[in-house]
Parts: structure tokens; sequence; C-alpha cells
């Protein structure tokens, strides 16, 4: 597992070169932001995690996507007591709950990744957490959650963007690494996700799959015009069928 350190808070532990997950420096140890492929990653990340000094005192998951609760109940085995959140909405998920409310848009069934780990406490929208606030960003997932650290205004977003094969909004088709498009929930509801995450004006962006982002206000920018030019000849097309 590759470990990238970011400033004297943030560390991005990588496998595989494409799964990513992000130990957060607190006074108190550290946050663990996902918890990356199943099973054989808890010991990767345990390895590390002593490397640099602090224990595990808290899980928080971005969304129930296997690349990102792959390991946790693993995990969870071996820290029974590290209190694991998840936001709400996204809980339901992880239980095998594919409902949507009627509230949400109809038009695309839910995907899952179930596990055995129940959460111990469930996050909202603003949501403090230590030195972070948790950040509602559905479209990549039902429930999706970022998380901006206060101290220094890093974003760890998930999978609401992705740098690995370019910078893009979740759901936007990258030919050299696809699998965020394709696992891709609602791309409307991403792209209005982005737009919000780039209006915190991030000093780094840190997400699921790809390299870390100083100053990535430009490329979020044109990431968002791309999705937007994407989305508008979509709806063309759908107007000349109809």
């Amino acid at each position: 597992m590759k470990v990238t350190a970011s400033g004297h808070n943030l560390f991005q532990l990588t496998h595989l070169g494409a799964i990513n997950c992000y130990l957060v420096r607190e006074d108190d140890g550290f946050t663990l932001i996902d918890t990356a492929w199943p099973e054989n990653q808890a010991q990767a990340i345990m390895a590390e995690v002593k490397k640099l000094g602090l224990p595990i005192v808290r899980i928080l998951l971005t969304h129930d996507h296997i690349d990102h609760v792959g390991s946790l109940d693993a995990l969870h085995a071996a820290l029974p007591d590290v209190p694991v959140a998840i936001s709400e909405r996204e809980a339901r998920l992880m239980t095998g709950d594919l409902s949507l409310d009627p509230s949400e848009p109809q038009d695309k069934k839910l995907g899952n990744y179930p596990c055995t780990t129940k959460p111990t406490f469930l996050l909202h929208d603003g949501d403090r957490i230590g030195s972070l606030v948790a950040i509602s960003s559905p479209g990549h997932s039902v429930g999706h959650m970022a998380f901006l650290d206060t101290r220094d205004r890093t974003l760890i977003a998930g999978d609401a963007f992705q740098t690995l094969g370019g910078v893009a909004v979740a759901g936007t088709f990258k030919i050299l690494f696809p699998l965020p498009a394709l696992s891709t929930w609602h791309k409307d509801l991403a792209l209005e996700s982005a737009r919000k995450l780039l209006a915190l004006q991030p000093s780094v962006l840190a997400i699921g799959h790809g390299r870390m982002l100083n100053q990535p206000q430009v490329a979020m920018e044109k990431a968002i015009r791309v999705m937007e030019q994407s989305q508008l000849q979509e709806q063309r097309k759908q107007s000349h069928v109809a």
C-alpha cells in the first residue's frame, strides 16, 4: 500500500494504484475515511497506521460501494470499539434495502455492498466529526458524503470527483478509468453535488481514485463544464427521440 502525505494531517493510502482511503490526524488519533477493497486490505491499513504512530479512533464512510467499505467488516472485527459512521441514507444500503424514497429520482436503480457491521452513528449534512464537516453530496450514490477539514479546507470527496484517468465529475466516462462513471447512480444529482463541493473552495481535493490535487478549483470547474455539456447533449438527444 502506497502512502502519500498532504500537509501534516492527511495521509492517502493507495491500493493497486487505483483505490484510495484516507487517514486524517486528530488530537486523539486517526479518523479513517473509507476502508478500500474487501478483507485483505484491513491488515495493510493497520500496518500503515502502526508505522504512523497513532491509533484509528473512528471510521467514516463516504458511501456503500465495495471499494470503499470492502474491508469494513474485517477492520471492525479487529477494532470492535472504534465507532463507524455513514450517512443515514446510505446506511439503508448496507442492510440490503434498495428502496427509493418518493422524493428521489425513480428512474435509476440503486446498488449496494451489504456489510455485517452496523454504523455506530449516522451522518447528516453539516455534522461535525472532530475537525471534519460532513457534506451531503449525492449522485454517485444516493447518500454519498464528502468531508471538509475545517483546519485547512482539504476536501475528502469520495467518488464525487475522480482524478485517475483525468479529472472528472462522477458519471463522466473516462476511458482510462471508467469504473466511477459506470457505478454512478444519478448524473444530474452528481453534477449538482460537484457544484456544491466547488463552492466550498477547497485547498486540496482528495478523492477515491487518483492523486490528490492542490488548489483544485480550476480543474473542478473544467470537469463541471464537461459534465454540463455532456448532460446538455444527452437532453437534446432525448428531446429528438420524444
